[in-house]
């Protein structure tokens, strides 16, 4: 029933659609608290997630309620606010209208009314026309992906002890990180971990040692965002945990059983593994072109949706297009600012500031982005840091790492709880959320024996 309308109250406040609960949408949100405005955030899934620690879920460092905290939680304090679980199916911007099918209870259609929209769809990983390989290399971009990479990698070690195979164990233990990025490089990073330290008296038939790790990289040098000399440093870091990064090459294929990859010199070589992530390129939410598609615009080849100065959609100054679904080119530069959690902040801040000026009939200055450095993390007292011209690595860097990561973490009781994870596992070098969840990767054991049994 499109006709039905979710209303907050019967005054004329100003109205404020925020559509996604990320870094961007929420910083909105937390920034109009003060403001005798009406906010409806919009978000498919209950929880803000903190992204940047999304790998540590799939590699059991850390668990899914330690980098996710409910919404209504986080705006409990908020009167102005409220939340609604719902997916946003369209918009009319003419009528200022958002569509949604609620994720819960009655499953109808209805509208949202607004004065004011923002839309922080976020991005997800692109496979580069190849949609078919995510089922064999899941993304890790969101928590079900991680939850699912958790099983799969978890499952292949369970895998290789129960094999009498050489061959399939070996298959078992080699594990395939697509993309050189931040998060490629620290997931390569925690697996080899697993396999080199954690897990090592953990089984009894298979030696876990035997893990291989290869990073795949298009580019020709990992972490292409940081400076070179702290992309050597970071491959040096690596090639000393057992992780083999392959720069120049391009993943080509990927399914059950391996994944091919083609060589600087053109040549196709096949990797025989059974656990592949996917930590390459980046798609914007459909939402951006949804939005693009309505406010008569063109995407870029990313998808993303093209905003003024300000943020906000031409011909429309009351929609702002924010975090990794908008393309935002700064003043002089080449390329767009990243698909970055900083960056998202800042505009989510920005935004908020925007209204406030607007509420004041004031007229807000142009978004402007104050870039705080890079920081990656490779492994145990390892990482990689440029802030502000200075370039750092090894353990300062990865103190560091350390701190910003807390600090930006929502809610005191995840701050807690991660340090306390992050002291205990530094201090016995174990991992206290290597559990496997009930997923298709739950099934792999039983894989290797039906091929044992035919192998025999």
């Amino acid at each position: 029933m499109s006709g039905r309308r979710h209303s907050m109250t019967t005054t004329q406040k100003h109205r404020v659609v925020v559509v996604g609960g990320g870094f961007a949408g929420l910083q909105v949100v937390r920034g109009l608290r003060r403001e005798p405005v009406e906010v409806t955030l919009i978000d498919r899934q209950n929880f803000t997630l903190f992204q940047p620690l999304v790998y540590q879920v799939a590699t059991g460092a850390l668990s899914p309620a330690e980098v996710a905290v409910p919404q209504r939680s986080l705006l409990r304090r908020q009167s102005n606010a409220r939340v609604l679980l719902a997916e946003v199916v369209g918009f009319d911007l003419d009528a200022r209208q958002v569509s949604i099918e609620p994720r819960a209870g009655d499953p109808r259609r209805s509208t949202v009314d607004y004065d004011t929209l923002v839309v922080a769809g976020g991005a997800h990983y692109s496979y580069f026309g190849h949609e078919e390989w995510q089922a064999h290399a899941p993304e890790l971009k969101s928590l079900d992906g991680a939850l699912e990479i958790r099983s799969r990698i978890l499952s292949a070690f369970e895998a290789a002890e129960l094999t009498d195979d050489d061959r399939l164990r070996q298959e078992w233990l080699t594990f395939v990180v697509v993309g050189g990025g931040p998060t490629g490089v620290e997931m390569a990073g925690q697996i080899a971990e697993l396999g080199h330290d954690a897990l090592r008296r953990d089984f009894r038939r298979v030696d876990t040692d035997r893990t291989q790790v290869l990073l795949v990289e298009a580019s020709n040098r990992l972490l292409p965002s940081f400076p070179p000399t702290l992309s050597a440093k970071a491959k040096r870091a690596l090639e000393q945990l057992g992780v083999t990064p392959l720069v120049g090459h391009t993943v080509v294929d990927v399914d059950d059983t391996g994944v091919a990859i083609r060589r600087p010199d053109a040549a196709n070589e096949r990797v025989g593994t059974r656990t592949a992530v996917w930590a390459a390129g980046v798609a914007a939410s459909d939402l951006a072109g949804e939005l693009a598609h309505e406010a008569r615009l063109d995407t870029d080849r990313a998808g993303r949706i093209p905003v003024q100065p300000d943020l906000t959609l031409c011909s429309h100054p009351e929609v702002f297009a924010i975090g990794d679904m908008a393309r935002v080119q700064a003043a002089g530069a080449d390329a767009p600012l990243p698909g970055l959690a900083p960056v998202a902040i800042q505009e989510g801040r920005y935004v908020a500031r925007a209204i406030r000026a607007r509420l004041a009939h004031r007229r807000p200055r142009p978004f402007r982005y104050r870039d705080k450095g890079n920081l990656a993390t490779i492994g145990r007292s390892r990482a990689v840091a440029e802030i502000k011209g200075v370039k750092l690595a090894g353990f300062v860097a990865w103190t560091i790492w350390l701190l910003v990561h807390v600090f930006y973490l929502a809610g005191f009781q995840n701050r807690l709880l991660v340090v306390l994870r992050w002291t205990a596992s530094f201090l016995t070098r174990g991992r206290g959320a290597r559990l496997i969840v009930p997923t298709q990767a739950a099934s792999l054991p039983a894989q290797v024996t039906l091929e044992r049994r035919d192998a025999a």
